[in-house]
């Protein structure tokens, strides 16, 4: 094992216990872990709730795509948010005059439903693309804050999928590619709130001392979509105009850890109700885009977007408004040093395509990780997330700490790289993936100095060094 200077112990398994630190899950004690969790009966309480263990799988993964698709990719205009921005824009015009010199006076939100056609949506090309950017799982939006459900709901009535626009079942269509085609998990992100749906606005105005929308609407909605399409993720959202009281969120956790058909496997967030985001929950995603750049205690993710200004397609979105590869491996290095998972998203367009520039970006993840990949997927974070000495240097280690990774995200001008972060023993060898041959390197005064190979710096968005004896 390399003599590392600054060795911290840290879980072979990141999972969530009562006090929200990391409980130690090791490989061998996974199928415990099942049947510990089988066993175990969580009660409608924060404290019994944040108890359970995080299932492994999710921190493995460390790559996951996110899917933003609705209505809303109809106008494509703004952002997914175009209803709610159209409705109550205040300080401009911008959302009325696009209406205005486009559509007809007495146009609603709802006549964009016939145009969401979906017609060129193939479920098993999307999971070839996902699955090619290297990602292990995906989630999709089953319904935003519009209420437009993507299956054929039970409780959304002539707003879903099946009844206006496509026809057709586009979670199930989805989900049974990414199972049947991919080695992917299949997840779902569902908004709790709805912008203007009645009940909702009824209990708002009783300022939420009424839950009717919740126990008429919200809860039989997410059984229905837990038990029909058995989501590994429950990406929950739209949660932070009312408690999580209101929500009835403790319960239908204990139900989804209890009863569920993926009690065993299942992962949520933590957007469970106002105040809740980054306190309780499985995984904290915190606030959209976040990535705190040092070690965190809890599991969490980095929900981000490819479109820097948009969750939903924009027809309108210039180049310089894209993510470069570079930089969206910058996100996934330096997320993953510091103990989270990437959640990447796309925004499809209102026909089901891919756009070429989402298509891109995916291909390259997948190209630079089919290199780099053992540096990122089911490592755990080192003591120290970035180097010292040098900046753009970020660490990761193999579970077993066998192996310590470097990711250098700029390369130097001179082809020498030094690092002042740790020190190893005299026999061991220093590897840059994807290069045939270990490379020289020298320690003096605790500085590491490497020599890179020029020929190795073509074209690469990101290098990785290997450490090992």
């Amino acid at each position: 094992m390399i003599l590392f200077a600054h060795i911290l112990c840290i879980a072979l398994i990141f999972c969530v216990s009562a006090d929200n630190s990391y409980q130690v899950i090791t490989k061998n004690d996974e199928s415990n872990f099942l049947l510990s969790s089988t066993n175990e009966k969580y009660l409608p309480t924060w404290t019994s709730l944040d108890s359970r263990p995080l299932p492994p799988w999710f921190d493995e993964a460390k790559l996951g795509i996110f899917i933003h698709w609705g209505v809303f990719s109809v106008p494509s205009f703004g952002s997914e948010w175009f209803w709610n921005n159209w409705k109550e824009e205040t300080g401009t015009t911008k959302y009325r005059d696009f209406m205005k010199e486009r559509y007809p006076p007495n146009f609603t939100y709802q006549d964009f439903g016939r145009d969401f056609t979906a017609e060129f949506f193939n479920a098993t090309q999307w999971s070839e693309i996902f699955q090619a950017s290297g990602a292990k799982y995906v989630v999709l939006t089953s319904k935003h804050h519009e209420g437009y459900t993507l299956w054929p709901s039970k409780y959304s009535f002539s707003w879903n999928a099946m009844d206006v626009g496509p026809r057709r079942d586009l979670i199930g269509e989805l989900a049974g590619a990414i199972r049947n085609k991919t080695s992917m998990t299949f997840g779902l992100y569902h908004s709790m709130y709805e912008w203007y749906n009645p009940l909702y606005l009824a209990d708002k105005k009783n300022h939420f001392t009424t839950d009717t929308f919740v126990t008429q609407k919200i809860m039989p909605e997410l059984h229905e979509l837990v038990e029909t399409y058995k989501p590994e993720i429950v990406w929950s959202d739209g949660d932070w105009e009312a408690s999580d009281t209101y929500w009835k969120s403790k319960e239908f956790l204990a139900w989804l850890y209890n009863e569920s058909p993926v009690k065993d496997t299942v992962v949520v967030n933590d957007r469970w109700g106002s105040n809740i985001p980054c306190h309780h929950g499985g995984f904290f995603t915190c606030t959209d885009r976040f990535n705190p750049g040092i070690l965190q205690k809890h599991k969490w993710e980095n929900c981000m977007t490819i479109d820097r200004k948009s969750w939903g397609f924009r027809r309108n979105a210039v180049l310089t408004e894209y993510f470069t590869l570079e930089e969206l491996i910058k996100e996934l290095v330096t997320t993953v040093s510091c103990g989270g998972n990437l959640l990447m998203n796309v925004g499809p367009t209102k026909d089901g395509i891919i756009s070429p520039i989402f298509e891109e970006r995916l291909r390259g993840m997948g190209a630079w990780l089919m290199v780099n990949g053992e540096a990122i997927y089911d490592t755990k974070p080192w003591s120290v997330q970035n180097d010292t000495l040098t900046e753009g240097v970020w660490y990761t280690q193999s579970k077993d700490e066998k192996q310590l990774y470097a990711s250098i995200l700029q390369w130097p001008n001179d082809d020498i790289l030094h690092l002042g972060s740790f020190k190893i023993s005299e026999n061991s060898q220093i590897f840059l993936l994807g290069y045939p041959s270990a490379i020289d390197w020298k320690q003096t005064d605790g500085i590491l100095t490497i020599d890179l190979p020029a020929k190795a710096h073509r074209n690469q968005p990101a290098w990785v060094l290997k450490f090992e004896k």
